[in-house]
């Protein structure tokens, strides 16, 4: 399947067309209800490695272990989804799931070891599967380990954020590019609390009960840039 890093660079790359630019990690949430301001943004972002990442990588990484294994992924995403209360952050990650599976389909029509292939995976999760359920097969079937998968979530999440506040606040992009190197310590530790995770009953609990309050306030709120 070729170079993991080269597959790890390809899938983290910002321009891949799953509609991640709808997305700012919870930063213009936290910006219009919350008073987040840019200063704030790496602590915000430690934050969500802590808690939202780590569910979204901990998700991942079991999914990537049960294609592997031939096993089924509908208690993972039971799982998920109650670690995942707020239906907007539920609705979203659907729309980015749906938009991983669309590549899916076109880069690996023929998945090896996905029993049923992209159809199956869709009949058992949905139209609109969750993000880190469709980035855990898609990493099983590409070929990429535990420990670039926990990255691709976490440096996604982080650079999203960093991204998002260029277009919320006035703001120097290479201090917003130093946020993501400074976020690179939090993301090795994330890698070693979930890269051996195989258990949906594994996958890390941890409540952000603010960023769940601000993307539901989100959700009605009539002019934004970001879904959520």
């Amino acid at each position: 399947m070729g170079s993991p890093d080269l597959l790890l660079a390809l899938l983290a790359d910002a321009r891949l067309p799953v509609g991640g630019h709808t997305q700012s990690a919870g930063v213009e949430p936290a910006m219009a209800h919350g008073g987040l301001t840019a200063a704030d943004v790496p602590a915000f972002t430690t934050g969500r490695l802590r808690t939202v990442t780590a569910v979204e990588a901990g998700t991942a990484v079991v999914a990537r272990h049960r294609v592997l294994a031939g096993d089924d992924l509908a208690p993972l995403q039971r799982a998920w989804a109650a670690r995942t209360p707020s239906q907007p952050l539920r609705a979203a990650s659907g729309t980015l799931g749906r938009g991983y599976l669309r590549l899916a389909r076109s880069l690996w029509p023929d998945p090896p070891h996905l029993e049923g292939g992209w159809d199956g995976l869709e009949r058992t999760c949905g139209r609109t599967p969750p993000r880190p359920l469709v980035l855990g097969a898609l990493a099983a079937v590409a070929g990429l380990d535990a420990e670039r998968l926990v990255r691709l979530c976490a440096h996604e999440d982080v650079a999203t954020a960093a991204a998002a506040v260029l277009k919320l606040e006035p703001l120097d992009p290479l201090v917003a590019t130093g946020w993501v190197l400074a976020a690179h310590p939090e993301v090795e530790a994330l890698v070693e609390r979930c890269a051996h995770l195989t258990d949906p009953d594994d996958v890390p609990a941890t409540a952000a009960p603010l960023v769940e309050q601000f993307s539901l306030q989100h959700a009605v709120t009539r002019q934004r840039l970001f879904h959520a």
